[in-house]
């Protein structure tokens, strides 16, 4: 069925570009590799739960060279199957430190450092509760991800005045609680259903990495993790990410800052976030998101994609055309004039034309 709906997700593998690009997505999701989650399974590390956040830290930076020579081995050849499960992993050690960040939050570069354990909420107004909008086979996504297993949370981190998904990203009820074991089964069922990956977005994921990551302890089915994200994630929620995310999927927004604090209400975004991206793409596959918007080509779109031409080379890129006034900006567009309105063709052609200057991979969905 997925080939008559979008026939380029089966065609865009023609392309040696993209398959070089995303050889390691490639790999996990055709099962002729392992993904890095069930990798990480199979790093030993040996901890009690009683160490200290430093100690536990020192032990994850360790473990995490162990993990890279690991992955190395399976990418040469090495079967999984030949090393042995350890009593205590990587991944084991990664719930024990979301578990610790959760008590004073730091998922994201706000710090709110509410214990959320304790039912405390910060900015994303979640406390240790993950609801979920909806899953579903999503037939919208870029032609390599089609069919993705697309799993929605509720609530976000950013306040666009522009967002498409305001209903789920402002209303932190809107959805249905999921444990760890109830996220586990909906990953599993969309993998075993056909989806080429797993694919968690929102909304925003990163408020929800406890669950995310306690999740895959109960999940064995190979299918590549995709992580769909604004990347405002902190430091440490890199960490913890990078050994088990297959493909990045990060949207990168603004190269002003002034334009991020304007319409997102986030600090510090191009700091942050081009950090986050450059560590992605130190540790797999990416496409990155940009969304074009209106009258703002010159501050933000054309200096974006002369950085991620010289900083993220082996990137994709999708120069995004689908911007709509939506949200605040619908109802109040006497507030932000300069994006009432869809980019023009002519924007759309200006920013194609840049990324064709510099040598970018785009590729507009539909």
């Amino acid at each position: 069925m997925w080939r008559l709906l979008r026939p380029d997700s089966a065609t865009v593998w023609q392309d040696d570009e993209v398959v070089a690009r995303l050889n390691w997505y490639y790999s996990v999701m055709t099962d002729r590799k392992p993904a890095k989650y069930l990798i990480c399974k199979r790093v030993e590390v040996e901890f009690s739960g009683e160490e200290e956040l430093e100690e536990l830290w020192a032990l994850h930076d360790k473990a995490a060279n162990s993990f890279k020579e690991l992955w190395t081995k399976v990418r040469e050849g090495l079967k999984l199957e030949e090393v042995d499960a350890p009593s205590k992993s990587l991944l084991d050690l990664k719930v024990e430190l979301v578990k610790r960040m959760l008590k004073s939050c730091m998922f994201c570069e706000r710090r709110c450092s509410v214990d959320r354990s304790r039912g405390e909420t910060g900015f994303c107004k979640l406390d240790s509760l993950s609801r979920v909008s909806t899953w579903f086979h999503h037939y919208g996504e870029e032609a390599p991800l089609v069919p993705s297993g697309t799993i929605f949370f509720t609530s976000c981190n950013f306040r666009c005045q522009f967002c498409q998904n305001w209903d789920i990203s402002t209303d932190p009820l809107n959805g249905v609680e999921v444990t760890p074991r109830k996220l586990a089964s909906i990953a599993s069922t969309l993998r075993r259903e056909g989806c080429r990956n797993i694919n968690y977005v929102g909304g925003e994921p990163t408020p929800n990495l406890h669950v995310i990551v306690e999740s895959l302890r109960y999940m064995e089915v190979n299918v590549p993790i995709l992580w769909n994200s604004n990347m405002y994630c902190s430091l440490e929620t890199m960490k913890i990410l990078r050994e088990l995310v297959d493909i990045w999927l990060p949207d990168f927004k603004y190269y002003s800052d002034e334009c991020a604090e304007r319409l997102s209400k986030v600090p510090r975004y191009f700091e942050v976030v081009s950090r986050n991206h450059l560590m992605a793409h130190e540790s797999g596959d990416m496409i990155i998101r940009h969304l074009v918007l209106p009258n703002h080509l010159e501050c933000c779109t054309k200096p974006l994609l002369e950085w991620i031409a010289k900083n993220l080379p082996r990137a994709l890129v999708n120069i995004m055309a689908q911007y709509r006034p939506e949200h605040v900006v619908a109802r109040e567009p006497h507030r932000f004039p300069e994006i009432a309105r869809r980019p023009t063709l002519e924007e759309m052609k200006e920013a194609y034309a840049t990324a064709r200057r510099l040598g970018i991979i785009y590729e507009p969905v539909s």
